[in-house]
């Protein structure tokens, strides 16, 4: 608590952070794949891992987890809503779980849980490298057991946006440990959001990453700008965030937490000396209510 700036020094802030932090991991990808290009669009600078494409290498980044729970294929967010924030149904047309063991059951579980990672995609960029990736879970320091996710789909990828989300289907306890903590999340955010939307400029930001691949940091800031891209709809924009907070090689894909608003941007990298830039995400043009909000699309 003692390492928030002291008019932030809040225990639903500091539970936030924490809880967070259980839902961050580190992203290992064990292949580069063949298609990655050779400069980011419209521009001369060199993609990401170009040199190697087509190598069984290792890269590291950093992603969080977003829960949601089925039953007989109808499903639920974090906050138990059955509808997502552009008001779309979560449905699936299957009735029990698809999890490899499953698939196999003749008695195939009826609930489960989809975990979600988001990132970016040029830490994952595509079907060839998301089958050759795993996350690692709870990695907080040198003893932490090793708690892995595997295997992962890909689940969505947007190259314009430099946005990629990783699915991992279970039917065991861990998904509801996890959705626990997702709900757990959410309420958080609600509390600090309606408590932190009437304060002028107030502009407190929080990265938690895995820098270079090591177990986990948290990393305080501020964002400075919200960059308008285009207009998702009524109540959304597409933006990127500038701001101070500290990151390495590694943090690309964690999460850009903003107290005072709801978006769901990750980290893309350096934008100039001492400022960094997310990649396009949605923003929320007014905080949520708890009675019509919703967690983040992938649309």
């Amino acid at each position: 608590m003692q390492h928030l700036p002291e008019n932030h020094r809040d225990p639903d802030l500091f539970q936030l952070i924490k809880c967070a932090a259980e839902l961050t991991v580190r992203i290992i990808v064990g292949t580069v794949s063949p298609h990655r290009p050779e400069f980011w669009p419209n521009t001369n600078q060199p993609y990401p891992f170009y040199d190697m494409r087509g190598k069984a290498v290792t890269t590291t980044g950093s992603g969080e987890i977003s829960v949601f729970k089925f039953i007989n294929g109808a499903g639920f967010d974090g906050r138990g809503s059955p509808i997502d924030q552009l008001g779309n149904k979560y449905f699936r047309g299957y009735k029990t779980c698809p999890c490899k063991s499953c698939r196999k059951s003749e008695t195939p579980s009826n609930a489960w849980w989809e975990i979600i990672i988001y990132t970016a995609s040029h830490v994952v960029f595509d079907e060839i490298e998301a089958r050759q990736t795993s996350c690692r879970m709870f990695y907080d320091d040198e003893e932490s057991p090793a708690e892995i996710l595997s295997p992962m789909t890909l689940d969505y990828v947007n190259k314009d946006r430099e946005v990629c989300i990783l699915k991992h289907w279970t039917c065991q306890q861990l998904g509801q440990r996890l959705y626990d903590m997702a709900q757990h999340k959410f309420t958080l955010r609600q509390k600090l959001w309606d408590k932190y939307k009437v304060v002028p400029d107030d502009n407190l930001n929080f990265i938690i990453s895995h820098p270079h691949g090591c177990f986990k940091t948290i990393c305080i800031g501020k964002w400075e700008e919200n960059i308008k891209i285009s207009e998702r709809c009524q109540e959304f924009n597409f933006t990127r965030l500038t701001y101070t907070t500290p990151t390495c090689p590694g943090s690309s894909g964690a999460w850009v937490h903003c107290v005072a608003f709801g978006g769901d941007h990750v980290h893309f990298g350096a934008f100039q000396p001492g400022l960094n830039i997310s990649c396009t995400g949605l923003f929320r043009k007014q905080p949520p209510n708890a009675s019509n909000s919703a967690s983040s699309s992938s649309e």
